[in-house]
């Protein structure tokens, strides 16, 4: 029997109650398959702010460095939105990416043939899609510096910094084109190249970087551009790549073509070993939904298959990680639905119910 050890990051909101789910499966799989999970829990986010006052500890930053995965839930809600708050709930998830060198966001974007009615768009728009938007995330307007707030001559100013250097944006570039030939070998780089000079230098690195993966055909679009083209033509992309910002408003965008935030899992990765594997952290797209907070009815979908993604992707488990996602599908294709995806004639499934399906499903 194989020992992996995980850290464990509810959060706040709905975020303990999917990860909850989430373990549960990956459980069953690991019974199925021989092997054991060790998790270490710890607070973080609001849950952080409250009991510790920081969204992160030094000393949650040192465990999750000594960790196989991170499997993370979600952090915020209203409770800490004040704009002038010194310490915010997204400093955890921040400072993880940062502290653990995870640089590449990936979020796969599925539509199933048995869910192309639940989205808003028409089924003959959304059916077929199958793409990655691939998210940088240690660079950017959000780490960007200098970054802060002042009055001068009686008003307030603000400057947001959006910095890149070259190293930051190759080697996002070549994760999207060795994700892309893998793939059906389309890479659509995203970038503002009209107007910032950011975006120049990061599709001057995607032109110099093509020759190398030959294979891979190279789109460049705006990212205003993309935004129309995800809603139109959505089957067309394979693989997306976009720095900090446009990959964070594209990704979100892109979830509504799955129907629902509550289907999308993610993956945060670093350097990668030998083997194609390494230290990642795990999470769905969405967040803490707290208006449902304890009813139990949130989606633990996405959750579910970001659980399968860090078996995949930091342990090397494939077959564990596809048997996860039969059992996924298995379970929706029979009809069964979470409050955020169920019709009117549906009798939706609440958020232990669809853990407990996909359970059985893997048995």
């Amino acid at each position: 029997m194989s020992n992996f050890n995980i850290a464990l990051l509810p959060g706040d909101g709905i975020g303990p109650e999917v990860v909850a789910e989430g373990v549960k499966v990956l459980d069953a799989v690991g019974a199925r398959f021989g092997h054991e999970f060790t998790y270490t829990e710890d607070t973080v986010g609001g849950a952080g702010i409250d009991a510790y006052g920081v969204a992160l500890r030094d000393e949650t930053l040192e465990m999750c460095q000594e960790q196989d995965a991170v499997f993370f839930g979600a952090v915020g809600g209203p409770k800490w939105d004040d704009p002038g708050a010194p310490v915010r709930p997204e400093q955890a998830i921040l400072g993880l990416r940062k502290g653990l060198g995870l640089f590449a966001n990936i979020r796969p974007v599925k539509m199933y043939d048995f869910l192309v009615d639940s989205t808003a768009l028409k089924p003959d728009v959304v059916r077929g899609v199958d793409m990655i938007v691939l998210r940088e995330l240690t660079g950017g307007i959000y780490f960007g510096q200098p970054q802060r707030q002042w009055e001068e001559n009686g008003e307030r100013h603000v400057v947001d910094t959006l910095a890149y250097a070259e190293h930051e944006i190759e080697r996002i570039v070549r994760v999207g084109f060795e994700l892309a030939q893998a793939r059906r070998k389309k890479l659509t780089s995203v970038d503002k190249a009209n107007v910032m000079a950011s975006s120049r230098l990061w599709r001057a690195v995607v032109l110099e970087v093509a020759p190398d993966y030959p294979d891979v055909e190279v789109e460049h679009l705006l990212v205003d551009a993309c935004t129309m083209h995800l809603i139109s033509r959505p089957g067309d992309f394979d693989v997306i790549v976009a720095e900090n910002l446009f990959g964070d408003i594209l990704s979100d965008e892109a979830s509504m073509l799955a129907g629902s935030m509550g289907m999308l899992p993610s993956a945060s990765l670093g350097a990668r070993s030998r083997d194609g594997t390494g230290l990642g952290m795990y999470e769905p797209i969405h967040g803490t939904a707290p208006d449902i907070q304890g009813q139990g009815i949130a989606n633990p979908i996405a959750q579910i298959l970001s659980g399968a993604m860090m078996l995949r992707l930091s342990l090397g488990l494939e077959a564990e990680a596809a048997a996860i996602e039969a059992a996924v599908d298995a379970v929706l294709a029979a009809g069964h639905r979470p409050a955020d995806l169920a019709g009117p004639d549906d009798r939706p499934k609440g958020t232990a119910a669809m853990g407990d399906l996909i359970v059985a499903a893997l048995a």
